[in-house]
């Protein structure tokens, strides 16, 4: 059973940085389509970054272009979501997943990161 735990949030300044951690089991994370998710309070859930690590493929929100990197380590089976430059607005929980077939069928249980300015 595939399982994903994320890690790393926390609340820091405006301009500041964090990693998030997601930690993959029971699929190496190489053979998944993975992304990264946010949801700020009364907003929907909205994407974030994602990659077909097979195809060395990386998509981004708009919002996030330039400031965030999606990244994954084989050898600690982990993807991570490099995060510069934060703003107030990116406050939110986030949220890794993978994919399977067309579907965003697995879910992390998310880690609150907070940009105060």
């Amino acid at each position: 059973q595939l399982q994903l735990v994320e890690s790393g949030g926390g609340s820091v300044q405006a301009g500041d940085s964090l990693r998030l951690t997601c930690t993959v089991s029971g699929r190496t994370v190489s053979s998944l389509t993975m992304g990264w998710f946010r949801q700020a309070p009364g907003e929907e859930r909205e994407f974030v970054a994602g990659a077909i690590w097979t195809g060395a493929n990386a998509d981004y929100a708009d919002s996030v272009k330039g400031r965030f990197t999606i990244s994954k380590e084989n050898d600690k089976n982990a993807m991570y979501l490099r995060m510069n430059s934060l703003k107030p607005e990116d406050t939110a929980v986030y949220y890794c997943a993978a994919k399977y077939g067309s579907t965003w069928a697995f879910w992390g249980q998310g880690t609150q990161v907070t940009v105060s300015s």
